[in-house]
């Protein structure tokens, strides 16, 4: 299964962005307030929370209000939940809940950007049909393919890996190497396989090679099967990718045909122009920012014009985490330079205490020999260099 979201506490709050907002180009804009997220933000949970406030299905107030928490969002949610339907039992909706705090594991099938298998029995599924927004990823191979009569035996991502794991213990650790001498393995570690356990191996190779690939979890035949046919105009739906969830709209305008994921990083909480970022290629990397009008955006900062979302998030977090080591390093060499402080004191302390014994202990002895006392005396200055 691939988990989206980390385990986030009730006293985390995120802050909340002013966009303009109408899903018909038809029907004037309204404004409404998104939910941003931070790096550890539970993204499920603030997608099915974004798209609500786009439907207008939850409202955040009062109109000032600058940040949410997950308190708030839940409580929000849940009393959706219990007015959306009459025969919804509460108790089911509340225990749906906690699930988006921990973290969702979504298991998404190859061969349908609509199917997801259950990972579990804790309900993720049940609360996006409780909602009411379609789940849908385009992590979907090509009919085309080589790689499709595999795939679609196994199905889903959960059984792909399990296939995985399954051959590496057959070859001995040695997966990576039967692709590229897969005879020689056989004569290795394989000579007493059975032809089920040859072809097992034979479909973990394509498999790896395919997860390899799509290591973004979006293949193109699954990024123009959702811009052609797999979604309407207009769509409001959560997106899994790269073991994300966001909010994904087809537009409804002809004049700006195409897929555009809302904007939700925080880092553009202060930029009105950063709304949306067009969803145009696997990598991410012919993406670019709109506004609310779907218009290729200029950033009041100007830093991030025309840079993807993951782009920026990737630099942001080497800053930061280069910015810290550079601090440690700091603090590292402070520590050692006071360390060495104190040594040095605690040496002249010692050898301070050393003479004044060695001074009592000759007593007069010393006092009779001045020459003596005078050339210890004076190798003692010699160490000492004033600057």
């Amino acid at each position: 299964m691939s988990q989206v979201d980390s385990s986030i506490g009730q006293e985390d709050v995120w802050c909340l962005k002013n966009i303009e907002w109408t899903p018909n180009p038809q029907i004037p804009k309204r404004q409404v307030k998104i939910i941003t997220q931070n790096f550890n933000g539970p993204c499920s949970f603030i997608a099915i929370c974004n798209i609500l406030i786009l439907r207008g299905n939850i409202q955040v107030r009062p109109a000032n209000r600058a940040s949410v928490s997950y308190e708030y969002l839940a409580n929000l949610v849940a009393e959706y939940l219990l007015t959306s339907s009459t025969d919804l039992d509460p108790s089911s909706a509340l225990s749906i809940l906690p699930v988006t705090q921990k973290g969702m594991d979504l298991n998404p099938v190859f061969t349908s950007v609509t199917s997801f298998k259950p990972a579990g029995d804790t309900g993720e599924l049940e609360l996006f049909e409780l909602t009411g927004i379609n789940l849908v990823h385009g992590w979907l191979a090509d009919p085309n393919s080589p790689e499709f009569d595999v795939l679609s035996r196994y199905e889903n991502y959960d059984a792909a890996v399990n296939a995985l794991v399954f051959a590496d213990h057959l070859t001995q650790g040695q997966l990576v190497r039967a692709s590229e001498d897969f005879e020689g393995l056989i004569l290795d570690v394989g000579r007493n396989w059975s032809l089920e356990e040859r072809q097992k191996v034979e479909d973990a190779i394509i498999i790896r090679d395919f997860l390899h690939r799509t290591s973004s979890q979006l293949t193109y035949h699954g990024l123009f099967y959702l811009a052609s046919v797999g979604l309407s105009d207009g769509a409001l739906v959560a997106l899994f990718r790269g073991s994300h969830l966001s909010v994904l709209y087809k537009s409804a305008d002809p004049e700006r045909p195409g897929l555009f994921n809302l904007v939700t990083d925080q880092i553009f909480a202060q930029e009105p122009s950063v709304v949306w970022e067009r969803l145009e290629d696997v990598e991410g990397g012919a993406s670019t920012f709109v506004d609310s009008d779907f218009v290729r955006s200029s950033p009041a900062g100007g830093d991030f014009a025309g840079r993807s979302a993951e782009a920026v998030r990737r630099d942001y977090e080497t800053d930061e985490i280069e910015a810290d080591e550079a601090l440690a390093l700091q603090l590292q060499q402070e520590e050692d330079a006071y360390a060495r402080v104190v040594q040095a004191q605690e040496r002249q302390r010692a050898d301070e205490e050393r003479l004044r014994q060695v001074t009592v202990s000759r007593g007069d002895d010393l006092a009779q020999n001045y020459g003596s006392f005078g050339n210890l005396e004076g190798k003692k200055k010699k160490d000492c260099v004033i600057m």
